[in-house]
């Protein structure tokens, strides 16, 4: 799918969030808002980061997760796991990362306010995005 932001859009977020095989997809970039869809393959993770400026909501379509946040990477004082509808708010500054658990691929959509990735962003996968260097806040 190709990034229709900024111009008005609708979609059944169910159904491109299952059908997306790729391991981010940006499918809308407005000037304050971005939408994403992920899918991890078990044991995969989304990948440790911290957003400084802005907060970030995901949910899960499909699959299990575990869902870890704090203030560093080795300082985790959230520790949840998840499936299928639920939601994860993230804020600003907080260390996160999901991590798939489950024996299926993690079927997500994130939403970032303001955008984190450029317009029409799209990783196969994970080795993708972490070798582009648009994504420096991976850790």
């Amino acid at each position: 799918m190709t990034d229709k932001g900024p111009e008005p859009f609708v979609t059944d977020i169910e159904d491109a969030t299952l059908g997306n095989t790729a391991f981010r997809d940006t499918l809308w970039t407005g000037k304050y808002l971005q939408l994403t869809v992920m899918s991890i393959p078990p044991g995969g993770v989304v990948g440790g980061e911290i957003h400084d400026d802005h907060d970030q909501f995901i949910r899960i379509e499909s699959g299990k997760a575990q869902v870890v946040m704090g203030p560093a990477k080795d300082d985790i004082t959230f520790d949840e796991t998840v499936g299928d509808d639920w939601i994860a708010l993230i804020p600003a500054g907080k260390f996160h990362n999901i991590i798939n658990i489950g024996d299926e691929d993690l079927k997500l959509y994130s939403l970032y306010g303001p955008p984190e990735h450029k317009p029409g962003t799209r990783h196969e996968t994970f080795a993708d995005a972490c070798a582009d260097p648009q994504e420096t806040d991976m850790v």
